[in-house]
């Protein structure tokens, strides 16, 4: 079984969708024990850091999450989801993440050229850097859709993939049973899909 955490940061209908698509069934919960009982995990997010994190904390929801990832449960963060896998985040303000993965999370206003907008929002080719089972059925050249203002930097040690935005920014992340995806995979198309029935193979 497959367990989406519901932490009240997101539509989760579309990732639902995408799954089924491709013959995976899984559940949206906040339960601890189905949790506890998943096979893999999802950890989804889409707005501010601070809050995400507030709630995964408050809810108890954070060491269920380690837990599971300590004996071995894989886990793949998406987008806001992969961020919070850092140590910690300068998302207006200092918070603190799973810290699962080395690194930070800091804005692209001052990092990247001035006449690129913020948001960046669009399709974006992956540039794999280091080979991952996530990757398996994708292909040079695969577009990926972004939506993000903030992005994941000091994470060489996990650091899959990037995509150009002005400068390359961190796209995908991975370590041992940990996959972060800053794009959605949801939105991507059928290299999307590609992505998760990768990972509901590991």
């Amino acid at each position: 079984m497959l367990a989406i955490i519901d932490y009240g940061v997101g539509n989760l209908f579309s990732l639902v969708s995408s799954l089924s698509a491709i013959g995976v069934d899984a559940v949206v919960t906040s339960d601890p024990e189905i949790i506890k009982k998943a096979d893999r995990l999802i950890l989804p997010g889409v707005g501010a850091f601070g809050d995400a994190s507030k709630k995964l904390f408050e809810s108890g929801l954070c060491e269920i999450i380690k837990e599971k990832v300590a004996k071995g449960t894989p886990l793949m963060g998406i987008c806001l989801g992969m961020q919070l896998l850092f140590e910690k985040s300068y998302e207006y303000g200092e918070y603190e993440g799973l810290g699962l993965l080395k690194g930070k999370v800091i804005g692209m206003e001052g990092t990247i050229p001035e006449n690129l907008k913020i948001p960046h929002i669009g399709w974006n080719e992956l540039k794999i850097v280091r080979k991952s089972p996530i990757f398996k059925y994708l292909n040079e050249g695969d577009c990926v859709y972004f939506v993000h203002s903030f992005y994941a930097v000091d994470c060489e040690e996990s650091l899959l993939a990037t995509a150009e935005y002005g400068k390359d920014l961190t796209a995908a992340v991975g370590k041992g049973n940990i996959y972060g995806c800053q794009f959605h995979p949801e939105k991507s198309g059928n290299v999307g899909l590609k992505i998760l029935k990768a990972f509901s193979e590991v």
